[in-house]
């Protein structure tokens, strides 16, 4: 699609009048083309700016408006602290945009490009790839529609410019896999500051044309009403969904459902299997690689196995032990560097240009992924064997009494490290989970030392942050 806009649904000409719903509000597309052209009149000729990235159409229209003006977008976590929005202002140069969903700007329905008129003065829409001038002309954002920011687990966050060629790329391969249609409609209730919940949950149904319904908050119960075909969550989100039974069955008539963020218990597979019919589809990617690897809707979907690569997408596994080491990515979909960070940009790819993950992983004879965990906390090295933390978590969250389950390897002076468990549990012992990871697994995974809590530090994804894990 190297002819037409990044978001081919919102400029064909047809309109849809319920096209995107957020948090119980819902717009057209000409309503949001008009509220989106008043963001990118006011915009133009900025080098950025931010949004507080809200569940609502204000974000939305925000982001769109960047788009069709060619200045990237800086989406601000609604709760981030002082010192963290300071921090991403301070590193983007981007100044915060307030936005007015009810102001209106007129836009040539089914105009892009070279064919769109001005904006009341703002820079025409950029075909994907190609920012439009002057947001690319000397300045450090280069071809970036959005400048995503890290979650700053190694330091002060990163900004991570994404281009439009990349999320096109991105889009496309999803919307193949997925079998994604402008027949479905998308049901998520994800934040819009990150990739899966901006990217994926808002610009992708702009791009396929399917239906958006934003449900504020991802409760089970909301995600039960909104009468979806596609439905995008993270394992806290159907971990929930699958513990209330009347709200799993709801979603049985459902096309698909999708995970993907953090990786999804094998317990939880199989409970949302049970109460939905539906085999979750897993998928895995990163802020600076988008989506690289996913299951197919047509294909096989088994628990713990994220699938093949997309197309495009080359994948390789860097000094194997026993099938099992670091995931490095080629491809389309990858970003264009850290702003104002060539070193970090240069540290993060090998010498012969593949892109460092951070994640251990194995691939199965057929080309399907297994995300083991990051090397930095998730692959433990104890007397000699290399274990997964993911495979423990798993194990223990087999146990009836084990809501939430995290695993970490300590050091230890005889085995190098030992297992650690962390686990949100009810009426069981140290000792009886123990036994019982030995008993599913081998002897030598089972936890040394089992901590309970009463919950695990989670990011505003529901990723367990382990480096805020107490000491053991």
């Amino acid at each position: 699609m190297a002819d037409a806009p990044l978001l081919t649904a919102l400029h064909a000409g047809a309109d849809r009048v319920d096209a995107v719903t957020v948090d119980g509000r819902t717009c057209s597309y000409e309503e949001l083309l008009g509220a989106a052209g008043a963001v990118a009149r006011r915009v133009a000729g900025a080098p950025a700016f931010a949004v507080r990235a809200t569940a609502s159409l204000e974000t939305v229209a925000a982001v769109v408006g960047g788009l069709l003006a060619g200045v990237p977008v800086v989406p601000l976590a609604p709760d981030a602290g002082a010192a963290e929005s300071e921090h991403i202002l301070r590193d983007s140069g981007a100044q915060l945009v307030p936005v007015d969903f009810a102001e209106r700007a007129d836009f040539p329905a089914g105009a892009h490009s070279a064919e769109a008129a001005h904006i009341a003065g703002a820079a025409p829409i950029a075909e994907p790839g190609h920012s439009a001038e002057p947001a690319a002309a000397g300045t450090p954002y280069g071809d970036a529609a959005l400048v995503l920011y890290t979650s700053g687990t190694t330091g002060p966050p990163k900004g991570v410019l994404i281009s439009r060629a990349a999320v096109a790329a991105d889009l496309d391969a999803l919307a193949q896999a997925w079998q994604w249609t402008a027949d479905d409609t998308l049901v998520h209730g994800l934040p819009l500051f990150h990739v899966h919940g901006l990217v994926l949950g808002v610009l992708g149904a702009l791009r396929t044309g399917s239906r958006l319904v934003h449900t504020g908050r991802p409760t089970p119960q909301a995600y039960a009403a909104a009468g979806g075909s596609l439905y995008f969550g993270v394992p806290t989100v159907w971990h929930r969904v699958a513990r209330d039974e009347v709200a799993a069955r709801a979603l049985a008539g459902a096309r698909l459902l999708v995970s993907g963020s953090a990786p999804l218990p094998a317990p939880v597979f199989r409970d949302l299997r049970a109460l939905t019919g539906h085999r979750p589809v897993e998928r895995y990617g990163m802020t600076e690689t988008l989506i690289t690897v996913s299951a197919r809707a047509a294909g096989e979907r088994r628990p713990g196995a994220v699938g093949s690569a997309l197309p495009g997408i080359a994948t390789r596994i860097a000094d194997p032990v026993d099938g099992v080491g670091e995931l490095q990515v080629q491809g389309p979909t990858l970003f264009d560097g850290y702003l104002g960070r060539p070193e970090a940009t240069a540290a993060s790819y090998t010498a012969d240009g593949w892109f460092r993950t951070g994640d251990i992983a194995s691939v199965d004879p057929d080309g399907t992924h297994r995300i083991v965990g990051r090397a930095s906390t998730d692959l433990i090295k104890s007397g000699g064997y290399r274990i997964g933390a993911g495979e423990v978590e798993n194990a223990l969250l087999g146990h009836p009494a084990v809501r939430e389950a995290a695993v970490v390897g300590a050091p230890h002076p005889d085995l190098g490290q030992e297992i650690v468990a962390y686990v949100v549990a009810d009426g069981v012992s140290a000792a009886e989970l123990t036994d019982f990871v030995a008993a599913q697994l081998s002897v030598h995974k089972r936890p040394r030392t089992v901590r309970f809590l009463a919950e695990l530090p989670r990011n505003a994804m529901g990723k367990p942050q382990k480096r805020l894990l107490p000491p053991v």
